[in-house]
């Protein structure tokens, strides 16, 4: 296979990540979702779920083979360690699908993919990237933007926002960042200089 740049592109819940990969999109990049991946690897009867439910307990599954999301994540969630393990089984399962639309974009001609992941860091993912971009913002500005876009309560959007990355271990580990304090055009404008001045010059 034809070598393949990999973006890896991440960031905190309501930074506006999702945002920026549309503008890659619009510039014509593939952006292949991580969220998208393991709903696949999530199927009915795959391999992946077979692993999950000798881990975790067959009533993690539901009668029509797909997985009971909200018993698993109260599982999985209930400490450090089951955390992991989950990670541990279904991180390998996006790799390899990562790989596989890796090889279709290169087919298609391509020679860069944006791997748009928020457990980027968490999976480990960031070692096959060749370039990782992190988008940012205020932690206030991002509890309002969860609450708005997710319809809950300020205390719930506290406590996803206390489960991740802090702030600083995105700016220490990301070779770009993207600040996402102000306007929705004021973000595209700072992708597309990303994407024009970094990106497309290599």
């Amino acid at each position: 296979m034809s070598r393949c740049r990999i973006i890896g592109l991440t960031g905190q819940s309501g930074s506006g990540k999702s945002t920026v990969a549309r503008c890659f999109e619009k510039h014509g990049f593939s952006v292949i979702n991580a969220d998208l991946l393991v709903r696949r690897i999530y199927e009915s009867d795959s391999p992946c779920l077979k692993t999950i439910s000798a881990v975790f307990g067959k009533d993690v599954i539901n009668p029509d083979g797909t997985p009971d999301r909200k018993l698993l994540a109260q599982k999985a969630f209930s400490s450090a360690e089951n955390t992991e393990m989950l990670s541990k089984i279904v991180h390998p399962f996006v790799t390899a699908e990562l790989f596989k639309e890796v090889k279709k974009a290169v087919n298609e001609g391509k020679d860069t993919v944006i791997f748009d992941a928020p457990q980027l860091f968490e999976s480990n993912a960031e070692v096959i990237c060749d370039v990782v971009i992190s988008v940012v913002a205020d932690r206030k500005i991002r509890i309002n933007r969860i609450c708005s876009r997710d319809n809950i309560t300020e205390e719930q959007a506290e406590m996803r926002v206390n489960a991740q990355l802090s702030e600083n271990f995105f700016r220490e580990n990301s070779d770009y960042i993207i600040e996402n304090n102000h306007s929705v055009e004021e973000l595209e404008k700072q992708s597309e200089s990303l994407i024009e001045n970094v990106i497309n010059k290599r």
